[in-house]
């Protein structure tokens, strides 16, 4: 038997280090808040100046109008309506090829787990999400605006489906491996077929986790730079021609660090692009909520 006074201090002990570690949990996780915080702040405090009606309804401003507005003491004119139609473009593009692929793949990957086939696509699809942005961008430079000899918003929407398929692939995957076994049973045994069930119970069931993967892909291609660099290039106009040069809002941005007379707009397109990624997660995430596998 342990002695009542060796017990006492054995579980004081516990408690103490239960206390301790937690008070560390919540230290480390308040010094990885603190960047964000410090961030956000500042694209707010440095953005917010130059949102208006014509940030949205107009092209980027020239040097020019930027040096003339600087030197009467105005906000910069203009906007970056040419970016945020050249997004939308590419973005509605990549999610029309890669949604259908990723879902497809997914579905083959959850019903076939332990074939070699399918273990070798999984591996291509953790190795596809590991890499570099610019090495999809060389790469469909070379598949796509070499043959078309033009760069297009198709090739940035290329370039965007391949970095989407992978979050898809996987998150369809390990949605439909949290169905329970009974509900696809179920259906075969109505005399429903094979693919029937995968396209009226299983994938309609799993719509949360289908639907969150999807915009949390989007959310994480629509900031991207690099690989539209190589493939959409930027355009100084709004272009509806998907086979034309496109801009877009991540490309505006690296424009304009690259003018000093156009540093304020920097922030603004940030803050912009921050709010829209923000509202793509509170969506995907309030989705997941709902619709929650129980």
């Amino acid at each position: 038997m342990i002695p009542d006074k060796s017990r006492s201090s054995s579980v004081s002990f516990r408690i103490f280090k239960d206390r301790f570690f937690y008070v560390c949990v919540c230290l480390m996780a308040s010094l990885t808040a603190i960047p964000l915080i410090w961030i956000i702040w500042e694209v707010l405090k440095k953005g917010y100046r130059q949102i208006n009606l014509s940030f949205f309804t107009e092209v980027a401003p020239t040097t020019l109008e930027a040096i003339k507005a600087k030197n009467a003491g105005d906000l910069i004119p203009g906007g970056i309506a040419n970016g945020i139609t050249g997004t939308l473009i590419m973005v509605v593009i990549a999610s029309l090829i890669a949604i259908p692929i990723g879902i497809l793949g997914g579905v083959y990957l959850s019903e076939h787990r332990n074939n070699r086939f399918s273990s070798l696509i999984r591996s291509l699809t953790d190795l596809l999400q590991g890499t570099p942005s610019i090495v999809v961008g060389i790469i469909v430079y070379f598949w796509v605006v070499k043959p078309l000899s033009s760069y297009s918003a198709v090739a940035g929407s290329v370039a965007l489906a391949i970095m989407m398929l992978p979050l898809i692939i996987r998150s369809t995957e390990e949605t439909l491996k949290m169905l329970p076994g009974t509900l696809k049973e179920a259906g075969l045994a109505l005399g429903a077929s094979y693919t029937s069930v995968v396209l009226r119970v299983l994938i309609p069931s799993a719509f949360g986790g289908l639907f969150t993967g999807i915009l949390l892909a989007v959310s994480r291609v629509t900031g991207e730079t690099a690989p539209l660099m190589l493939t959409a290039l930027g355009a100084s106009a709004v272009n509806w021609d998907i086979t034309r040069p496109t801009s877009s809002v991540s490309l505006l941005i690296w424009q304009f660090y690259n003018d000093p007379n156009l540093v304020d707009m920097i922030w603004s397109s940030s803050l912009f692009l921050l709010v829209l990624i923000l509202i793509l997660n509170i969506i995907a995430k309030s989705v997941a909520n709902k619709w929650r596998i129980q």
